[in-house]
């Protein structure tokens, strides 16, 4: 990365490997892809044909990115199974209480309401509709600009 331009995604031999992109394979990567995009404000940064139907979406910011696409030759796992403690991925909110209403009339589920944890952290924990656990933290003391 270079220290000047800290968005510059490129990389050399010198600098350390940083994070692009965690994936999913999920039943309907179109879907799901268009479902963070209106309910989360994520957007689209790649897309591609099928049978894969592959889309790289970032949040708002540009900043997280994960793909979520269709590959025959793994198994879409069952998510819903997972404990959410086990794998979630995580967004930083400023009001619980709205995110979970909006997103409860959009086809996701409650796992634990919103809790303050000892840290003064609130937490929130959901499904999307493919079971896939989403946590919502209001830290209280943020720990990324």
């Amino acid at each position: 990365m270079n220290k000047n331009n800290p968005h510059d995604q490129s990389t050399n031999s010198a600098s350390k490997p940083r994070l692009e992109h965690i994936a999913f394979n999920v039943s309907d990567p179109i879907a799901a892809a268009q479902w963070y995009c209106e309910h989360l404000g994520m957007i689209v940064m790649r897309s591609g044909p099928p049978p894969v139907n592959v889309r790289f979406i970032a949040d708002s910011a540009g900043k997280i990115m994960f793909e979520l696409y269709y590959n025959t030759a793994a198994p879409v796992l069952e998510f819903g199974s997972f404990n959410p403690l086990c794998l979630h991925i995580a967004f930083m909110s400023d009001d619980l209480k709205a995110i979970r209403d909006s997103l409860i009339a959009a086809g996701a589920i409650v796992i634990d309401d919103s809790t303050t944890i000892p840290n003064g952290d609130q937490i929130l924990m959901m499904r999307d509709p493919w079971g896939l656990s989403i946590q919502f933290v209001k830290r209280a003391e943020p720990m990324l600009k």
